[in-house]
């Protein structure tokens, strides 16, 4: 064997081996390097939960070099969960969430020393909701005239009320507002002991399904659909957070992005990866629960036209004089300090499905 031929061998070797040993250590870097987000969500997990948990299964998240952990709320009582998930995004408990915007924006005039931030929209259409019983006389807006509504105080919907009544010219003294618990907001609907409630869309028409109420037998009217046209839940962050790791925020948008078109295109495939994190939940209605909220408040013609995640300026604009007519502002806030467009993919990684 010649010295040439043995000293190519030594060289291919010693080369092969240090390529190894530079891609483990690049790898190492890589690894040390993902960035950790505690993500709150403002619900206990069910089928709107799914993007989130499929993007965490499917490693889009880790593909960004993020470590993402979801988290459900600490409180059992749904009312204050939204509460909860705003306030621990804002004082930097946890670093991002899913919560309501609308919601938001009214923390955010209380608490203006807590800085908290929307970066993406997720139901360009909000899910509020009166639903009611057809068997009751409830279909339309002006049928809710002499009937009893059931609405529990820390409801997001019925936060709305006096726009949708406004919007409607609805008597609000021939209406029975009756205060009662989230828990048994479909319970007494399905009992006939109110004749509507306020709630989420997707919430409420599969509950009183789950409580065997016909399908054909509950009206659900979308306030979007009558006056008050306001977006929904959003993916919320923590502006300190935001402020010294946009990349991570940025990143995680795309990998979310990526979750929800899976999530859209395949939404009964996708759904499996809710049941594993709770078996008691009925597949069927969760699906439907998904499809549901994908139909009405986030494959909208808005979305479809301009991409997901973003917000039409003008439209934002007239939502928070809506708000105003429910909550009376301390400071009315610029539309460009509560949504940060900043961090939004590229529109050609927005486009709708």
């Amino acid at each position: 064997m010649s010295f040439v031929f043995v000293a190519a061998r030594i060289f291919r070797s010693n080369l092969f081996f240090g390529l190894i040993f530079f891609s483990a250590i690049a790898f190492a870097g890589a690894a040390h390097a993902q960035t950790s987000i505690r993500f709150l969500l403002d619900s206990k997990i069910d089928g709107t939960s799914t993007p989130f948990l499929l993007g965490i299964d499917k490693r889009y998240f880790k593909a960004e070099g993020l470590d993402v952990t979801v988290l459900e709320p600490l409180s059992s009582d749904p009312g204050e969960n939204e509460e909860e998930t705003i306030k621990r995004i804002a004082s930097g408990d946890v670093e991002m969430g899913f919560g309501d915007i609308n919601a938001m924006i009214k923390f955010r005039d209380q608490n203006p020393q807590m800085p908290i931030k929307t970066v993406y929209i997720v139901h360009n259409k909000a899910a509020y909701s009166i639903v009611g019983r057809k068997s009751r006389g409830v279909t339309y807006p002006k049928d809710l005239e002499g009937k009893k509504i059931g609405a529990p105080p820390r409801d997001e919907s019925f936060a709305q009320w006096k726009i949708f009544t406004q919007a409607n010219a609805l008597d609000e003294s021939k209406i029975a507002i009756e205060n009662i618990g989230m828990p048994v907001r479909e319970p007494m609907l399905a009992a006939g002991q109110v004749d509507a409630v306020t709630g989420l869309s997707f919430l409420s028409y599969i509950n009183l399904k789950d409580r065997g109420v016909p399908a054909d037998d509950i009206s659900v009217m979308l306030m979007a659909d009558y006056g008050a046209d306001l977006y929904g839940n959003a993916i919320l962050v923590s502006t300190k957070f935001a402020d010294e790791n946009p990349e991570a925020v940025k990143a995680f948008l795309r990998a979310f992005t990526k979750a929800l078109k899976d999530t859209i295109l395949k939404a009964s495939a996708s759904i499996d990866f809710v049941i594993k994190r709770n078996g008691a939940l009925r597949k069927d209605l969760e699906l439907e629960r998904l499809k549901m909220a994908i139909r009405d408040n986030i494959l909208t013609p808005e979305v479809k036209a301009n991409g997901y995640g973003a917000v039409d300026a003008q439209r934002f604009a007239k939502s928070i004089d809506l708000i105003a007519l429910a909550h009376p502002f301390k400071q009315k806030p610029d539309a460009g300090t509560v949504f940060d467009a900043s961090f939004l993919p590229s529109p050609a990684l927005r486009k709708a499905n």
